[in-house]
């Protein structure tokens, strides 16, 4: 009887110890034994930050690095994260996933993929944190682009270079298209010409698209002969990058000479019918050639019949005038070299002599417009 008695005892302390081994284990919420929601316990969603939504990354950066901001939780437990990206909004193709993450420091947490995503196609990435008991379900979806970066190079200045001496004074220039890679678009080119090869003030700048292979452009702006310039161009993206290529070199190059005047005569004009043209160019030179060396009164006087003999011949621009001028050096109270169209901010000028001290060279440079000029009273003529 004592022996049965002392048998059942037994079996109640084994029993109690098992039955408080249990309780001990089930009580512990970092005990991994712990199976399904822990009741009370919140955790938010982690927060997606880089790559954020609409990003386009440069393919250089790969594999792809993900961060998010922490999430918080209620529970005791320490949290981890899984991380998913997918090549559809709904995850039903997932390219890459981790989870086990622990989080990061200052309340961040990053990652980095381990293979490179392919280019010009969206990607989309998630994470979710969880403590072995209770997650937080998964982020709101971010949508990410990897693209292959737009790289122009300079374009190659073919002619006129290496301070040749051209025919005209409106040269035709030249250029081998440049290099480039990733997705650009169409290709428009800046051209600069200049006085100086640090073109500090350039006095023409040009837009011009792109032709295959090389781009030609006949300059409209004819520029004052026997005098040495220099140009440059570049070209940029018109597509969604926006990408500017760096200038190419700059080249010299001459204009040609200007065409003969006759001999230097007396005051008065040199005889000669009206000049007749369709090109401004080749009547300044007309009207230029009918005097030698001119005084203030006889470039007034020249600038008068230029001004006449344009409207003439019906060019365009007009009806074209001289300019007033009260101060500074000016001819009879009006601009030595200047003949202008249109009033006010809508006033246009050009230039029709190189300088009026020295050879007083016939040029049409312009049209200058406001604000690079100063706006006057232009008399019709």
């Amino acid at each position: 009887m004592w022996g049965r008695t002392v048998h059942f005892v037994a079996m109640l302390c084994v029993t109690a110890i098992v039955i408080a081994c249990d309780a001990s284990k089930s009580s512990n919420p970092l005990s991994p034994s712990v199976a399904g929601p822990m009741p009370g316990v919140v955790i938010t969603a982690p927060k997606p930050l880089e790559p954020a939504n609409g990003w386009q990354l440069d393919n250089n950066t790969q594999p792809i690095r993900l961060m998010l901001e922490n999430s918080s939780s209620t529970g005791p437990r320490p949290l981890t994260y899984i991380f998913e990206v997918a090549s559809d909004a709904g995850f039903g193709n997932v390219v890459f996933s981790r989870g086990g993450v622990a989080p990061g420091d200052e309340g961040r947490t990053t990652i980095q993929m381990t293979d490179r995503l392919p280019t010009g196609v969206p990607f989309y990435w998630r994470a979710l944190a969880e403590d072995g008991a209770n997650s937080s379900g998964y982020s709101a979806a971010v949508s990410f682009t990897v693209i292959t970066p737009v790289l122009i190079d300079a374009p190659v200045l073919l002619s006129p270079i290496g301070n040749a001496q051209i025919e005209t004074n409106q040269p035709t220039f030249r250029i081998r298209n440049p290099a480039r890679s990733g997705p650009a678009g169409a290709l428009v080119y800046q051209l600069q010409v200049g006085p100086h090869e640090a073109f500090a003030s350039p006095i023409a700048t040009y837009q011009i698209g792109e032709q295959p292979g090389e781009t030609e452009f006949a300059a409209p702006l004819a520029l004052p002969f026997s005098q040495l310039f220099f140009w440059r161009a570049r070209s940029f993206d018109t597509g969604s990058s926006g990408v500017i290529g760096p200038w190419s070199a700059a080249q010299p190059f001459r204009t040609g000479t200007a065409p003969a005047a006759p001999p230097p005569g007396p005051s008065g004009p040199a005889p000669g019918g009206p000049c007749i043209s369709s090109n401004p160019q080749a009547i300044v030179a007309c009207e230029r050639a009918k005097y030698g060396h001119m005084s203030s009164s006889q470039m007034l006087s020249m600038l008068i019949s230029t001004a006449k003999s344009l409207n003439a011949n019906g060019i365009g621009g007009g009806p074209f005038g001289i300019l007033r001028k009260s101060g500074g050096t000016q001819c009879g109270g009006y601009s030595c070299d200047i003949i202008c169209a249109g009033q006010g901010t809508g006033q246009r000028q050009w230039d029709v002599l190189s300088d009026i001290q020295g050879a007083q060279g016939p040029m049409w440079l312009g049209p200058h417009t406001w604000p690079d000029i100063r706006v006057d009273v232009c008399e019709i003529q």
